[in-house]
């Protein structure tokens, strides 16, 4: 069974080059690379002058670059991956196989390319990089934004162990990091990339409630993402089944239970099971459209 790491944004240490003139190439700052972009630097990983990144306007370079404290930006991948010791490909699915066209010819043997694609599976991307380089796929979500991501990462083959670590290192500076088999990522992509949407209706849902029984709706708000929080920071510390906690809270005759007949009602429970189940069909597709 494998266990999730803790963040450990007090003990950051800075990644290794290993010789490379370059630590890192961000390919494709969009709003997924800028979050990590921004930890990697706020965590001093990296520095700018060892960070290259890539956008798809050069209009946006000079300005991205003031932005984040001198990091070079660029429009072109393949000088972008030319001696660095890691490639962090950000770029949409369907831009994915163009992208490694591009950069192919560039990458050394000896290169970890990490990849936050999703549906680019460990395969696809060795066959079209055509060489002997780490491949990592990681899956991050959106709470990487304040530190709260859950990572999974999927190790290819040629990957080892000092390359995991470094990878590892990356994203436990924006959360928690597990280590799985890719044959998990597309439901991890549904669960956990796709499960903050989901989180958010629910939020949004409770916060509206609290709105209809009386409270403001600054106030409604601030209650139901507190308790929503607490609710996963205790689950998360405790180690216990959901259901012992939601039974802990429930109380013979109580008002909890009449709220969670109504739930069930509703069917809650089976359409968050179906959303998940849903995405998880369509991560599998958008590579192909």
């Amino acid at each position: 069974m494998t266990v999730a790491t803790e963040p450990k944004v007090k003990t950051a240490r800075p990644i290794s080059a290993g010789g490379h003139k370059k630590k890192l190439a961000l390919l494709g700052c969009g709003k997924l690379g800028t979050i990590l972009l921004q930890a990697f630097l706020q965590r001093e990983l990296a520095r700018a002058d060892e960070i290259v990144a890539t956008v798809q306007h050069a209009d946006k370079c000079k300005l991205l670059s003031r932005a984040m404290g001198g990091v070079a930006f660029s429009t072109d991948n393949r000088a972008a991956v030319t001696d660095a010791a890691i490639v962090l490909i950000c770029v949409k699915p369907q831009a994915m196989p163009q992208l490694l066209e591009e950069i192919a010819s560039a990458v050394k043997p000896g290169t970890l390319v990490i990849s936050v694609v999703t549906s680019a599976t460990l395969p696809f991307i060795q066959q079209h990089l055509a060489k002997e380089v780490a491949v990592i796929r990681a899956m991050p979500n959106t709470p990487a934004t304040v530190g709260a991501a859950m990572t999974a990462l999927a190790p290819g083959a040629g990957t080892h162990h000092g390359q995991l670590e470094t990878a590892k290192h990356l994203f436990e500076s924006v959360g928690r990091v597990a280590v799985v088999d890719e044959k998990h990522m597309d439901a991890i992509t549904a669960l956990s990339a796709s499960g903050p949407a989901f989180a958010f209706v629910i939020l949004e849902s409770l916060a509206e409630a609290g709105v209809k029984v009386g409270l403001p709706r600054e106030l409604a708000t601030i209650f139901a993402a507190q308790t929503l929080f607490g609710s996963a920071k205790l689950a998360l510390e405790t180690g216990h089944h959901p259901a012992l906690l939601k039974d802990a809270v429930t109380t013979p005759a109580g008002c909890t239970i009449e709220g969670l007949i109504e739930l069930e009602k509703g069917g809650l429970r089976v359409t968050l099971i179906n959303a998940v189940i849903t995405t998880t069909k369509r991560a599998r597709e958008l590579m192909t459209g």
